[in-house]
């Protein structure tokens, strides 16, 4: 092959491997599975909040993929226009070009000062706590699983349910019903994630973390902690099923009919941690979940 035909070969190629690897790319977020092509590779939203969140993963990618594109059409337009000729000429050098040095500090700062401005803006609008919900849920992260405790309007419990390292728990919440969740811990961090909410909130010993959300969609979607928080943390599990008003309040009578009633801060070997008296400090809590 002659050295002008592997010049007229080569770009050929390097356009074929970028087609190639754009499509291995976009086949992860097939329409099938639990991504989605339209949310690029999230599951279905299920929270009044989560478009939030898409919003600005949509856009981050938008930004990137317009900042590549333009990298990327840069290096190809240099590559083709500055190319060794059979003479073996080369460009002419440049050195010491200010206004293009200020160009290259300038963009990058507006560029992350963007992402920053929504990046702020969504977290605010997802973190807005208005206090008028309808729902109380108390969660308790513990290792290794999960409790729940749901209260009354005036905050008093109602029932508890649990899961152990061996059962994964799957716990109820009514569709469109704002549900306020408090997230606490007796022993180590972890973090509370149901991905189908695009969120998660760490679950920190001594401290109360919450965050409100109105579930706007039926089903059980999965949960997890997403925070790597010791030997078990695989088995911490759980599933959310967004049932209709009717059948969680068959739930919660249910649950206290098995007996599950008052209050529980968390199981070990199956035997539940005593609530922290009222007074405590955060250190006292902390020590006293530590044990």
């Amino acid at each position: 092959m002659s050295l002008t035909s592997r010049r007229r070969v080569r770009p050929r190629l390097a356009a074929a491997l970028g087609v190639l690897a754009l499509a291995v790319v976009l086949a992860g977020c097939g329409t099938g599975g639990p991504g989605r092509a339209r949310y690029l590779g999230l599951p279905e939203q299920s929270s009044d909040k989560a478009a939030y969140i898409g919003d600005l993963w949509v856009g981050a990618w938008i930004a990137c993929l317009a900042v590549g594109a333009v990298v990327w059409g840069l290096m190809i337009w240099a590559f083709t226009r500055y190319r060794r000729s059979a003479k073996n000429q080369i460009p002419r050098q440049t050195t010491y070009n200010m206004p293009l040095e200020v160009m290259y500090t300038i963009v990058p700062f507006l560029i992350i000062g963007a992402l920053f401005y929504y990046t702020l803006n969504t977290q605010n609008r997802v973190l807005a706590a208005e206090n008028d919900q309808d729902v109380t849920i108390d969660v308790v992260g513990q290792k290794w699983s999960w409790t729940f405790n749901y209260l009354d309007e005036s905050g008093e419990p109602i029932a508890y349910d649990n899961g152990t390292i061996e059962n994964t728990p799957t716990f109820l919440v009514p569709v469109n019903q704002k549900i306020k969740f408090n997230l606490n811990s007796p022993d180590v961090i972890h973090s509370f994630w149901v991905p189908s909410f695009y969120f998660k909130l760490d679950v920190i010993p001594g401290r109360t973390n919450s965050f409100e959300v109105t579930p706007n969609r039926e089903g059980t979607f999965a949960g997890k902690c997403a925070e790597l928080c010791g030997t078990y943390h695989s088995a911490m599990l759980f599933n959310l099923k967004v049932v209709s008003q009717a059948e969680y309040d068959a739930y919660l009578a249910d649950l206290v009919a098995q007996g599950k009633t008052g209050r529980a801060d968390g199981f070990r070997g199956g035997v539940a941690t005593p609530t922290v008296p009222a007074g405590h400090g955060e250190e006292e809590a902390t020590q006293e979940g530590a044990r």
